[in-house]
């Protein structure tokens, strides 16, 4: 997201080379990043952090109100509550549904069941799953090896800023090994 500047190396988003791109320029190309701190604007309310998010991009898929209601009804019922009151959970689901009002091509979801109730996470979980089921092309960024097991298909594991093991999460599954070895379970 032109965050942290890599040291080398390209980095390609549908054919088109972005690294060395500022973070604005990396979200208008169709990548939305939902931070793991959440940060909302927490002196608006839950549709005008919504609204301020709005993008329309041609052959992107067209978010509006509407539809981050559906995804998420108890924001509909926080409509005019200021984002700063609602809890954790429902900040969550506020960050997720207004990267989604930008209209990305690629959601990258960094950590989005830290510090949640198993009851939000369920929540969460089943969000991220209809959006996959929509299309959506999504990479996650996970410590709950039980969250990223229920919604991931690939799975990458990271030491060290170098891949060690990438394959299907169902090959992860069957291989205790690696996941005793690289993940602690």
């Amino acid at each position: 997201m032109g965050l942290t500047p890599p040291r080398s190396g390209s980095i390609k988003f549908c054919g088109e080379e972005i690294r060395g791109k500022q973070s604005f320029e990396i979200a208008r190309r169709g990548i939305g990043f939902v931070y793991e701190n959440r940060m909302i604007f927490p002196d608006l309310t839950v549709r005008e952090n919504l609204e301020i998010a709005a993008q329309r991009r041609k052959n992107a898929g067209e978010w509006t109100l509407e539809k981050a209601y559906r995804l998420f009804p108890v924001l509909k019922e926080r409509d005019k509550q200021w984002g700063g009151t609602l809890s954790g959970g429902e900040q969550q689901m506020l960050t997720i549904a207004r990267t989604l009002m930008g209209n990305p091509r690629l959601l990258l979801l960094d950590e989005p069941s830290e510090g949640l109730a198993p009851l939000v996470v369920r929540a969460i979980e089943e969000q991220v799953l209809a959006l996959k089921r929509e299309g959506m092309t999504i990479l996650l960024s996970e410590q709950n090896s039980g969250f990223a097991f229920n919604v991931s298909g690939r799975a990458y594991i990271l030491e060290k800023g170098h891949v060690v093991w990438q394959g299907h999460f169902t090959e992860l599954r069957e291989n205790p090994e690696i996941m005793k070895n690289f993940l602690g379970i």
